[in-house]
């Protein structure tokens, strides 16, 4: 990585998110018609403020990506076949799995209620599962390569990940996320999860692809490195920032009625992760990798890629729905989680083999 600290935006993440989950709700709940203000300004029923949020959420992320390093991946192809497992043979379905336990079936009792989701009447457990399963097919590609600094992981071997992911998130995740979702018996038209993709993908993919040769190629990397990113950063995530306020102004009314729910959505969330990270650090021992290899493999798997999803929840299920506000949990939680993680992983070095 470029940046060798944590930015003041990205060392306090958690008490940023928890600071806009209390603003917006807060705002939600005392001024409620501000929801219907908001989505006056919508295209299709894409709400176009939220719109440029989310692309400005993306944008920044996708820039950092170099895509000439996956070359280096025929070199040590043993922690990327690893990763490609982790992330979409495995992950979406276990995903699915734990949702699906916790919340359709061990919590189904304790949630209440229904929403109107492409016109059809949904139960509200099924729309957090939905959440959940648009986690668990979006591989990270952002804070893991924090994850993996702060892990004193191998930070190359990382971004090759990272590149090879997001590649493959463009062909996997309409056709993953409408199967599981279809599953999950909610109502999605094909169409729209492929304009998801389309939008909060591809779109800030190529943006960033071409916008970081242009300027390395006109000012070099060590502006581009050292001056740009660190400028580009904080707009990425005072984005997320903003969406969170005015997706909380939506629900706020919710989650002051019914705050045990953020609660339980947090519980397959968790279980998941431990178990994703379990599964990545124990198949990287076996594969004999050095432990600057297997940190950032577990990683990857560990962590979600909370932008995408939020994202796509909004355009598919809409601002106000169970799913999104499921994704922002799924953020809330992973901060303070994959910061466990990452020191769990210094005091386990000793568990594989020494570089030569």
């Amino acid at each position: 990585m470029s940046a060798k600290q944590l930015s003041l935006f990205e060392k306090y993440l958690t008490g940023w998110v928890f600071l806009a989950i209390i603003i917006g709700t807060t705002i939600g709940y005392f001024f409620p018609t501000i929801s219907i203000e908001l989505n006056r300004y919508s295209i299709a029923e894409v709400s176009i403020p939220i719109a440029l949020c989310l692309f400005f959420m993306m944008f920044p992320i996708m820039v950092k990506i170099d895509f000439s390093r996956m070359k280096s991946a025929l070199q040590s192809p043993k922690p990327v076949i690893l990763t490609l497992v982790l992330n979409w043979v495995i992950k979406p379905f276990s995903m699915y799995l734990f949702a699906y336990l916790f919340l359709g079936v061990l919590f189904k009792d304790f949630i209440h209620g229904t929403e109107l989701i492409n016109g059809v009447e949904v139960e509200l457990y099924r729309s957090y599962i939905s959440g959940a399963i648009l986690l668990g097919i979006a591989p990270c590609t952002a804070m893991v390569l924090m994850w993996g600094y702060l892990a004193k992981g191998n930070d190359a071997l990382t971004l090759v990940m990272v590149a090879v992911n997001s590649l493959v998130m463009l062909f996997l995740y309409a056709p993953l996320g409408s199967f599981l979702l279809s599953t999950n018996k909610m109502p999605i038209p094909w169409e729209t999860i492929v304009l998801s993709v389309l939008v909060y993908v591809a779109l800030p993919l190529l943006s960033g692809y071409f916008t970081r040769i242009k300027l390395i190629k006109q000012k070099g990397k060590d502006y581009f490195n050292k001056v740009f990113l660190n400028r580009l950063t904080p707009v990425s995530i005072i984005a997320l920032l903003t969406t969170l306020v005015v997706l909380f102004t939506l629900k706020g009314e919710v989650l002051i009625n019914q705050p045990i729910d953020i609660g339980l959505i947090a519980v397959p969330l968790i279980v998941q992760t431990l178990f994703i990270f379990a599964l990545g650090y124990l198949g990287a021992k076996l594969l004999k990798l050095s432990y600057a290899d297997a940190a950032p493999s577990a990683m990857i798997g560990a962590s979600n890629h909370f932008e995408v999803a939020i994202a796509t929840a909004i355009i598919l299920f809409g601002l106000n729905s169970g799913a999104a506000v499921a994704t922002v949990v799924g953020l809330f939680i992973e901060v303070p989680l994959m910061l466990f993680l990452v020191k769990f992983c210094l005091k386990t070095t000793h568990w594989f083999q020494k570089e030569r």
